[in-house]
């Protein structure tokens, strides 16, 4: 049975972010748990004696070893958004309120879907579909792009140019005192410099995957626009608003598999926020539908991101 403190929902909720432990790292949280009264023989029976030994969910996230990095990978997974740098005690009042009811999950997880709307036929709108695309793919994107930070939860997935056409693009706006535009061309080239954002100048990016935040077409050729917003932050530190616009196109080898032809990135810097305060989340400003006039079937000409 759950500890005298845990309702089943936070039984349940605890199950799910033990997973996302090592196993080394589970076994060592029950010896903690647990004060080496129990030796597991398996990750089930370590997360079960850990359930039964706490007392409460506060006394279970403030362990040493569940890591600030592991409760916001788990709130990420629920399609909680929260800025990537929360300390500790401000996720861990997040999960408490998202178990106690009093926050909702504002994304479905991944391979999940809402079910769309009837439209007749019982089936899903082709706009439904992107939409539902675009959104599983910038919780894959910028989760495996934080994730090489020096401090970020590593990911089982490699970044890399293998996520990019061979040909792909990538211009780069940024405007903190005065604006500066690069440009490269090819899978090493872009690859490389999205990497150097978060490796090198460990920047972290919290995209604003709600509707507001969220924008996407498909061209009459097959190619996916997906446009996103959100804020950009370093250390404890909210440097400003990004907007980032890629363009997909399917792999005919793989199915289901969709790589990257095109990235079309802005920073906008802002005077940084205190930490703690809490910031309107950025949005995209136009519709869907306005996306398709940037394409012409031989060229994708992306505009100038809105200004914030």
């Amino acid at each position: 049975m759950a500890g005298p403190g845990l309702s089943e929902r936070e039984r349940a909720g605890c199950r799910d972010l033990l997973e996302l432990l090592h196993t080394e790292e589970l076994l060592a949280l029950t010896d903690t748990v647990t004060n080496r009264l129990v030796h597991p023989e398996s990750r089930q029976e370590a997360i079960h004696a850990i359930l039964v030994y706490s007392q409460n969910v506060e006394e279970l996230l403030r362990r040493r070893k569940v890591y600030r990095e592991i409760i916001f990978k788990y709130l990420a997974a629920q399609g909680v958004s929260v800025p990537p740098s929360s300390e500790k005690h401000v996720l861990i009042e997040r999960v408490r309120q998202l178990w106690s009811g009093q926050l909702a999950a504002r994304a479905p997880e991944p391979g999940h879907r809402k079910p769309a709307q009837s439209h007749g036929s019982g089936q899903k709108s082709p706009q439904d579909d992107i939409v539902g695309l675009g959104g599983e793919f910038c919780q894959w994107y910028f989760e495996l792009l934080n994730s090489q930070h020096p401090l970020g939860v590593k990911s089982e997935a490699t970044w890399g140019p293998q996520h990019f056409w061979e040909d792909a693009k990538l211009k780069f706006c940024y405007n903190t005192l005065e604006k500066n535009v690069e440009q490269y061309v090819g899978a090493d080239m872009v690859s490389l410099r999205l990497l150097s954002l978060v490796k090198e100048e460990c920047l972290l990016f919290n995209p604003n995957l709600h509707s507001s935040g969220l924008k996407c077409a498909m061209s009459p050729h097959g190619l996916v626009l997906v446009a996103v917003a959100g804020t950009v932050h370093r250390d404890n530190t909210c440097l400003g608003i990004f907007e980032q616009i890629f363009g997909l196109i399917r792999c005919p080898l793989r199915n289901n598999t969709w790589k990257i032809k095109l990235v079309n990135l802005k920073i906008v810097g802002q005077n940084a926020l205190e930490p703690g305060m809490q910031m309107e989340p950025p949005s995209i400003k136009y519709e869907s539908n306005q996306l398709r006039e940037f394409y012409d079937g031989n060229e994708l000409t992306v505009f100038e991101p809105q200004k914030f």
